[in-house]
């Protein structure tokens, strides 16, 4: 059992510039070369250290889901207090591929994007991205391998007539970032004028 004290929060919520929304955009600058992309925020409930390590494992690998709708909860009503997510109008979970989802039952990522699209009042966007194959476990790789497992990895799985403002991409950890930046490569070449923002239960220092 873990006390409060065991799980540092971020605080990244309300501050446009963090260590996680520097490290989210200098990736996504460096990829982009000079086109314009609006600047992401980012946010996480807690530092990816002590005791959440267990809880993260407890929620990605052995169904941990009632610890894990919790902190949830507590990160939805973190973005919900925030202006910066103010105009969000679509929340996506990072997707597995098929074939990790089939095996382990549910996917981590959209059990907490569903709280916060509850919290916000706008629509779940499950479907909208897909993995296109299925990468390596990212548990034992560095950065660079990371971002070569996971380059090109999604796509848009159907072309949606709606545009959309700002998305929230939603994941478990923001590691290296290399995942996030898949995605947001996917969701930009379709929605090129849309702001994409993150938000994760953790952030690993570096």
């Amino acid at each position: 059992m873990c006390c409060r004290a065991d799980l540092p929060e971020t605080h990244f919520a309300r501050l446009r510039d963090n260590s996680m929304s520097e490290a989210f955009n200098s990736l996504i600058q460096r990829e982009s070369g000079s086109r314009f992309i609006a600047f992401g925020y980012a946010t996480a409930l807690f530092y990816y250290r002590g005791a959440y390590r267990e809880i993260s494992r407890s929620l990605k690998y052995h169904r941990g889901f009632s610890v894990g709708k919790a902190f949830s909860r507590q990160l939805a009503g973190r973005i919900v207090s925030s202006p910066l997510y103010s105009d969000v109008d679509a929340v996506v979970p990072v997707p597995l591929h098929w074939t990790r989802a089939w095996s382990r039952g549910y996917n981590q990522a959209r059990i907490i994007a569903r709280e916060i699209a509850s919290a916000l009042g706008v629509p779940l966007q499950s479907g909208l991205l897909c993995r296109r194959r299925r990468t390596r476990s990212q548990t034992t790789l560095d950065s660079g391998r990371r971002a070569a497992n996971t380059r090109g990895a999604f796509a848009v799985k159907r072309r949606c007539k709606t545009g959309f403002r700002h998305i929230l991409l939603v994941d478990d950890v923001y590691t290296t970032g290399a995942t996030t930046l898949a995605c947001e490569q996917a969701l930009h070449d379709n929605f090129p004028a849309c702001r994409v923002s993150v938000a994760t239960l953790a952030f690993v220092e570096h």
